[in-house]
């Protein structure tokens, strides 16, 4: 775990496997997903799935235990030859505060611990496209529909 202080209060960051997270925070976990991605995006799919078992969950948590921000660290050889980020958000208490890059940085040096030299590639939503070529990605291929909603296949070197 570690702290981070992140405008008003402190922001502790965890990034485990399912298996270490307890149930309440798993609870937390699904409900910002179902909020922002089938709520707020209007968008029904089936959002835990597999890939959960199959991955670290990096969390940005308030000190009283509130969801800040997630992603989701795919393990290479699941979705991709490479580690995905997927799931990444920040809950609607956290937007605007630049948490979001932070989370992006915290996932991608997570999944570069795990996968040494490996790349990560992901399927942003197109929309979402210049945020992640802030931090090193770049788009591979013509946008397609995920989920009702266009994507691009992304790519940052490891």
């Amino acid at each position: 775990m570690s702290r981070r202080s992140s405008g008003k209060s402190p922001v502790v960051w965890r990034c485990t496997r399912l298996d270490a997270l307890t149930p309440r925070e798993l609870q937390r976990i699904h409900v910002a997903r179902q909020q922002v991605f089938v709520v707020e995006q209007a968008c029904v799919y089936q959002d835990a799935d597999a890939a959960d078992e199959e991955a670290s969950h990096l969390c940005g948590w308030t000190p009283a235990g509130e969801l800040l921000a997630y992603a989701r660290i795919v393990d290479a050889g699941l979705k991709y030859a490479e580690p995905s980020l997927g799931r990444v958000l920040t809950t609607s208490a956290a937007r605007g505060t630049g948490l979001g890059r932070e989370l992006l940085r915290r996932a991608i040096d997570c999944a570069t611990a795990a996968y040494p030299g490996a790349g990560i590639r992901i399927s942003a939503q197109a929309r979402l496209e210049p945020f992640y070529v802030e931090v090193g990605f770049t788009r591979v291929g013509e946008p397609y529909l995920e989920d009702e909603l266009p994507h691009i296949e992304m790519w940052r070197a490891g």
